[in-house]
C-alpha cells in the first residue's frame, strides 16, 4: 500500500472510532437504566367531525408522567402538554391554546395520582417552554387550583424562578422531590424559550425549538447558539427521546401538513432522537446567521 494512503487510511479509522467513542450513550443495550414509559404508535386525529372528540387525548406514559394533547377541534395547532409527578411537586409544561376545560383535566389527572399513592395534596407549578398564545392561554384557569405557582412566561419571572445565574448560557436543576429536571435556556424561536431534561425518563421536551413540523426560527443568532447548547448538553447523556409541542410533519418524508390543517390521519410520531438535533445544528450553522426556508426528513426550517 501506498505510505501515504496507508497514513490516510489510519487516520480515517481512528478517527471513526473517536467519532463511534463519543457518540456512545451507555455500555450495554439494558435500558440505560432510566426509568420507563409508553407512547402511543399514533396520536387519534382530530376530525374530521368534531362533535365527538374530546378536547384532550391523554397518554399515561408511565404512572408519574402524562402526555397530553389538545384537539385540532379546539384549536388547529393541537398544542402537547407535559404533566411530570415527583415526590413533593408537579410540573406542568404549558397550559394549551384555550377554548378547553385544561384545568380540570389537569385537576383529575392529579386527583387519580395522589389516589394511586395514597396521598391528599401536592403542589403544582406550570411553567412553559415559551410565552406564545397556543402554549400559554389557559393559565388564568390553572392559576384557580389550590397549591399552584404559575411562572409567568417573561424571561425575567423564568430566570428567577428557576433561579438560573448566566442566563442563557448554563442550565438549572429544578427539583421535583427525588426528580431533577435540567432546564436549559434555549432562546430564538422566542426570547422566554426553555428545554427540560428529566433525568429520570431521559426524555428531552424541546418546546417548539425542535419537532415534527415547522421550526421557527425569529433569532438566527440565538437560535443556533441554542441548538448547539442542546447537542453540548446532550453530549454524553441519555436521551430516550426528543418531544416537541406539534406535529405538523407527515409520514411522508419531506412534507407536511398545510398551516392549518385541524384532520391529519397520517401524521409523524411526536418522538424525534438526537439524530435529529444534530441534524438541526448543522442545517443551522451552516445558514451562517441567514435563515432559510429548508426542508428536512422529519422537520422544516422557517424564518419568522
Amino acid at each position: 500500500m501506498n505510505p501515504r494512503l496507508r497514513t490516510a487510511t489510519i487516520a480515517a479509522i481512528v478517527c471513526l472510532s473517536m467519532i463511534s467513542w463519543s457518540s456512545a450513550q451507555v455500555p450495554e443495550p439494558n435500558g440505560a437504566g432510566v426509568r420507563q414509559g409508553a407512547l402511543p404508535r399514533s396520536w387519534q386525529p382530530s376530525g374530521p367531525r368534531c362533535e365527538d372528540k374530546p378536547q384532550f387525548q391523554v397518554n399515561a406514559y408511565n404512572d408519574d408522567l402524562f402526555i397530553l394533547r389538545e384537539s385540532g377541534c379546539s384549536n388547529y395547532e393541537k398544542p402537547f402538554l407535559f404533566l411530570i409527578f415527583g415526590k413533593d411537586k408537579a410540573l406542568l409544561l404549558d397550559t394549551g391554546a384555550g377554548k378547553t376545560d385544561v384545568a380540570q383535566v389537569v385537576k383529575g389527572l392529579i386527583d387519580s395520582w395522589l389516589k394511586l399513592n395514597g396521598r391528599t395534596t401536592i403542589d403544582l407549578v406550570v411553567a412553559h417552554t415559551h410565552s406564545h398564545r397556543d402554549h400559554i392561554a389557559g393559565d388564568g384557569d390553572l392559576a384557580k387550583l389550590p397549591r399552584t405557582t404559575v411562572v409567568a412566561a417573561d424571561p425575567a419571572s423564568v430566570q428567577a424562578f428557576f433561579k438560573f445565574h448566566n442566563w442563557p448560557l448554563e442550565a438549572s436543576a429544578y427539583d421535583l422531590g427525588q426528580r431533577v429536571l435540567d432546564v436549559i435556556p434555549i432562546p430564538g424561536h422566542e426570547p422566554s424559550s426553555i428545554a427540560i431534561y428529566d433525568r429520570q425518563t431521559a426524555i428531552l421536551f424541546s418546546g417548539d425549538t425542535l419537532y415534527p413540523g415547522r421550526l421557527y426560527v425569529h433569532d438566527a443568532s440565538a437560535f443556533t447558539l441554542s441548538v448547539q447548547r442542546l447537542v453540548d448538553f446532550t453530549h454524553g447523556k441519555i436521551v430516550a427521546h426528543i418531544l416537541g409541542n406539534h406535529i405538523e410533519q407527515t409520514r411522508t418524508a419531506y412534507l407536511d401538513y398545510p398551516i392549518g390543517t385541524v384532520y391529519q390521519p397520517d401524521e409523524h410520531s411526536l418522538e424525534l432522537g438526537r439524530a435529529q438535533l444534530l441534524e438541526l445544528n448543522e442545517a443551522v450553522r451552516e445558514m451562517n446567521g441567514q435563515i432559510r426556508r429548508m426542508a428536512f426528513r422529519d422537520f422544516t426550517i422557517w424564518p419568522d
